[in-house]
């Protein structure tokens, strides 16, 4: 695990792709403890977020990517508005 936002968006795709597998379903408490842990981890980075804009800062914070990184990613494609 690398330990950043896109890691924790892949894992939730992941459950869910798990959970529609008709041949060998995710079991639904591992998937519903995949979820919790989730939202704990995006609750973290809305803090993270949050303080970023208190003291008006660009960069990241390993976990959410600096602007400008995010930027480098839009401009070379690998990235539309709506895949950050």
């Amino acid at each position: 695990m690398k330990n950043k936002i896109e890691d924790v968006r892949n894992h939730l795709f992941a459950t869910l792709e798990g959970l529609l597998d008709a041949d060998e379903p995710m079991d639904i408490a591992r998937a519903k403890a995949v979820a919790d842990v989730a939202q704990v981890i995006i609750n973290s980075a809305k803090v993270e977020s949050d303080y970023l804009k208190v003291i008006n800062a660009t960069g990241g914070t390993g976990f959410i990517p600096a602007v400008r990184e995010l930027e480098d990613t839009f401009r070379k494609g690998r990235i539309d508005a709506t895949g950050i």
